[in-house]
């Protein structure tokens, strides 16, 4: 009988992966309607700078109409750069190897990642991904850098003022990790930083409080039905964009007791991963400077902060999960990319507990959007 290598069990995981993919793309264009994600992409600067409204306002530019399938093309093609962009990342840090396989499908394949961004297909949580993965490819070596992450930092807040604490704080881990680590930080560079920091938070604060539109509701809703080609399909309504921070406490946690029952399904996904776990701690372990290994760990724990504060804030908590997890998987990323001392023990392909996991992972086709699956 013909010996089977290793690695074949693996390579039919992220075959499996991708036929998983595939269906979830068919599936959301067939049978789910894009109602807020519509509205979102509707919403433009027309009565002043709005919050949630940057992207609306650019695509406006080009397209004042829009049916309501844009969302998902749109959506489709912004993934579709997300993935390539991973690919990059993943061959500068570790090249496609059959060596790598198994932490390719801890990764590309799990359902935190790529195939929940489908299920999430519209929202703006993926550009955050992106421009972290853009940012862990280009080069870090000046403060041009810092001001690029800062640019996007603010980009992501004018798409949506949650990526305060979504992605913003993975994108300063990254310059930190990437650039300030790698040289000796002068009273300029700290001041740079520093100023930024402050323009991004002023910012949020800006699109959160002060980013509600000035007109009445019903004068913005008929905009919204006017750049609609067929609103008569949609429930259209700016109701969103006049929520306050009050309401959203508010019916978070109205919704806390059910949402808590919840917490094990996620606690049992995040366990699935445990080689990939093992692995991200190896690589912290691997680093050769003390002071790297401690900014990792503070950066893991910041971002973790950042999305206890979401938790506690917005209720679209299997969102939110696979959010956090992606950003963790980019924080390993680029700790990867810092010197060590030794090289970090990759996901061997042959443990049988490994294989398991990676086979539960990968037919799990996405975590959800407010609740699990």
């Amino acid at each position: 009988m013909p010996v089977t290598s290793p690695t074949t069990p693996w390579r039919r995981m992220l075959a499996v992966n991708a036929a998983i993919t595939a269906l979830l793309f068919a599936y959301k264009f067939a049978f789910n309607y894009p109602g807020l994600q519509y509205i979102q992409l509707l919403s433009d600067y027309h009565f002043g700078f709005t919050k949630r409204s940057l992207i609306g306002a650019l695509v406006a530019l080009g397209f004042p109409v829009l049916p309501s399938w844009s969302p998902y093309v749109l959506g489709t093609l912004v993934w579709l750069v997300t993935l390539g962009l991973f690919g990059l990342v993943f061959r500068r840090c570790y090249g496609f190897t059959a060596q790598t396989l198994p932490l390719l499908v801890f990764t590309l394949g799990s359902p935190f990642f790529l195939k929940n961004f489908v299920q999430t297909l519209g929202y703006y949580d993926i550009y955050g991904c992106a421009i972290a993965l853009a940012l862990l490819l280009v080069p870090a070596r000046s403060n041009l850098y810092v001001l690029g992450g800062a640019i996007g930092a603010m980009a992501l807040i004018l798409i949506h003022h949650i990526h305060l604490l979504l992605y913003v704080p993975t994108i300063g881990a990254i310059v930190i990790l990437r650039h300030h680590l790698m040289r000796r930080m002068t009273g300029a560079d700290i001041g740079l930083a520093a100023l930024l920091g402050l323009a991004i938070v002023a910012l949020f604060v800006a699109m959160q409080f002060h980013g509600s539109p000035t007109v009445p509701i019903e004068t913005f809703n008929r905009h919204l039905h006017e750049r609609a080609l067929d609103p008569t399909d949609a429930n259209i309504t700016a109701d969103i964009f006049y929520r306050t921070f009050a309401d959203e406490i508010r019916d978070t946690w109205a919704l806390m007791p059910k949402n808590l029952l919840r917490a094990p399904i996620y606690l049992v996904l995040v366990m699935l991963h445990a080689p990939l776990i093992r692995y991200g701690i190896d690589v912290v372990r691997a680093l050769s400077e003390r002071r790297h290994r401690i900014a990792v760990g503070l950066a893991v724990l910041g971002i973790s902060l950042g999305y206890v504060v979401i938790f506690a804030t917005v209720f679209d908590y299997a969102r939110w999960m696979s959010d956090w997890a992606t950003c963790l998987m980019l924080v390993m990323f680029a700790a990867k990319q810092l010197p060590a001392s030794r090289e970090a023990a990759l996901i061997a392909p042959e443990p049988q507990q490994s294989r398991a996991l990676g086979w539960i992972v990968t037919v799990i086709p996405r975590v959800g959007l407010t609740k699990p699956f």
